[in-house]
């Protein structure tokens, strides 16, 4: 998870990703830096984010994105 706040922070400095529940929902991440998030992601964790998992509810909050990461990974 640690790293994953550091992706983050390195897209998108200045939110409190512990704690946000709102990052797409309140504008925290904007379209572009979603992609580049997916880009990141896919290299850091060895894994590939298939389109149908871009959306709101998988991206809202660093918790999301970490179960989000490890069903990827289990999935492999």
């Amino acid at each position: 998870m640690e790293r994953l706040i550091e992706i983050l922070e390195e897209i998108q400095p200045g939110v409190d990703y512990r704690h946000c529940q709102d990052l797409v929902d309140g504008h925290h991440l904007e379209s572009l830096s979603i992609l580049a998030l997916v880009a990141e992601l896919e290299d850091a964790f060895d894994i590939l984010i298939p389109t149908v998992e871009i959306i709101p509810r998988n991206f809202n909050s660093a918790q999301a994105l970490w179960e989000m990461i490890q069903r990827l990974q289990e999935e492999g």
